[in-house]
């Protein structure tokens, strides 16, 4: 085994890190986008401290700014803004 052939953690050569785009892991448009409860605890397990804190208060100060931006989608509780700050617990 020569160096480029190393083992990454996490990282399985020849396929993505991210589950399987199936209904089990993640949402339809329609229905608010985004990953499942076991879609977010599949990629958490392979990709272990992912969503770290500062990572998650980033986001949520970003999509502060957003909501300031786009007073319509702030002001809809379904709107994809909405639902993505509730996933984040902002």
């Amino acid at each position: 085994m020569n160096g480029m052939n190393k083992s990454i953690p996490g990282f399985k050569r020849g396929q993505d890190v991210q589950p399987p785009k199936t209904k089990k892991y993640f949402r339809k448009t329609a229905s608010g986008a985004g990953m499942t409860k076991a879609g977010v605890a599949r990629y958490r397990r392979e990709n272990p401290g992912s969503k770290a804190a500062k990572r998650r208060k980033s986001f949520c100060a970003r999509s502060a700014g957003q909501m300031k931006k786009f007073p319509k989608a702030a002001a809809d509780p379904n709107s994809r803004l909405r639902q993505a700050r509730r996933r984040w617990k902002c």
